[in-house]
């Protein structure tokens, strides 16, 4: 027989028992659309930690202060301000520094006219924006003078404008914090959401001694909530982590037995580990999804066992009136590869139109890519050939004589 009359042959049988098939093929639509939504929730959240992460900026180190010591008891008295202004300054002489930014920042009240809306203020130096590689979408950055002057000019991120100010040009306004008035000098590019989370675009940045002064007081005048720095390009990170160390240890008078009150944050390590994680999550998701596409191969397997039963008799008279073992090979093959390829086109489909539901609803991105759908597909078509090879085996096996005895 040629592949087209075991083709057709094949065909037939599915259509006279449709219920079977219908049911048969649900099974690898379910596996099929399974690995096409969480592999596209997987590369939907990959993007976005990948974005998170380069909206932090390249080259980055993050210095935290810690309690003051003596050996490992906390010093009465002491709390977290260990890092200075005067720190700042100093790491900006290390020949693998490019800028260092001291902030200190504080979640707070904003109000503009009878709008009224929280977020993260921040006191920064002129140097922040660059060294966070935050480009402006409208207006001026702080500068040198607003620091020295104490100036009350604020910058604002995406989210703030949109909230507070909707249609209207947020440039000039004025907005209260603390029930302080400030200008708004210039509106932030959007920034997106950071690694831990955190809307970055609800922000509102005021220069340093400004928030010292009206915002964020403290007993402490030079203290800072962290140091954020900026290596050169292409400098060796473990070196200059190491030499930030070295400097900070010698500027806080620390003896060799003493453990450093701060510590070093590389944000390029920590955006590896994210990425490394998502893509395992990734990874994962598809495996699971992957169990219901062997369990589908399975049941096609078990209900072509019961068809090979079934059509014991009709495999006997083929096989007695000429036709070959591989025809009937053949046609059980096909049946079987019909089957999940019929499954694995309609699962891609409603895999599809699910992962555009999941991200329309609940607003997770979603990305549904050639390579999953390839994947999928063929998958399906060898989980056919898999799952077939050993009923279609069998029923090419039989010897008509046993198979016309059987009634």
């Amino acid at each position: 027989m040629s592949f087209y009359s075991c083709f057709f042959e094949a065909c037939n049988s599915l259509r006279y028992n449709f219920l079977r098939t219908f049911l048969t093929i649900l099974g690898v639509v379910i596996g099929v659309m399974a690995v096409i939504v969480m592999l596209a929730v997987g590369k939907g959240v990959q993007s976005e930690v990948n974005d998170s992460i380069s909206s932090i900026g390249s080259d980055l180190l993050v210095v935290f202060p810690g309690f003051q010591t003596s050996g490992r008891v906390k010093r009465a008295g002491t709390s977290k301000v260990t890092l200075t202004v005067q720190d700042a300054e100093a790491l900006s002489d290390i020949s693998s520094v490019d800028r260092v930014s001291s902030v200190i920042a504080r979640t707070m009240q904003i109000q503009f006219r009878d709008a009224n809306w929280s977020s993260r203020v921040t006191g920064v130096t002129p140097t922040y924006h660059y060294v966070r590689e935050w480009k402006l979408h409208a207006g001026d950055y702080l500068s040198d003078q607003d620091v020295r002057s104490r100036n009350r000019v604020a910058l604002i991120g995406n989210t703030v404008a949109m909230e507070l100010f909707g249609d209207l040009n947020a440039l000039d306004k004025v907005i209260r914090i603390k029930n302080i008035p400030f200008r708004i000098i210039g509106i932030l590019e959007k920034k997106g959401t950071s690694i831990t989370g955190r809307d970055q675009d609800n922000s509102i940045f005021v220069p340093l001694n400004t928030a010292r002064q009206f915002l964020i007081r403290s007993k402490f005048p030079s203290s800072v909530s962290y140091l954020i720095i900026k290596l050169e390009n292409g400098e060796n990170q473990k070196q200059a982590e190491s030499d930030i160390k070295s400097l900070l240890r010698k500027r806080h008078n620390l003896k060799d037995t003493e453990k450093s009150d701060f510590s070093v944050s590389n944000l390029t390590d920590i955006a590896s580990t994210a990425a490394t994680a998502t893509q395992a999550m990734t990874v994962l998701l598809a495996a699971i999804a992957g169990v219901s596409l062997i369990v589908g191969g399975i049941g096609i397997m078990n209900i072509m066992l019961v068809g090979v039963t079934e059509r014991t008799r009709e495999i006997g008279v083929r096989l007695a009136i000429g036709a070959k073992q591989s025809d009937i090979l053949r046609q059980f093959l096909i049946e079987a590869v019909i089957i999940c390829v019929s499954g694995g086109l309609l699962g891609i489909v409603l895999g599809m139109s699910f992962s555009w539901i999941i991200s329309y609803f609940s607003g997770i991105t979603v990305e549904v890519t050639i390579v999953s759908i390839l994947v999928a597909f063929f998958i399906s078509a060898g989980i056919g050939i898999f799952f077939g090879w050993y009923p279609a085996k069998r029923a090419s096996q039989m010897q008509p004589v046993d198979a016309l005895r059987i009634e």
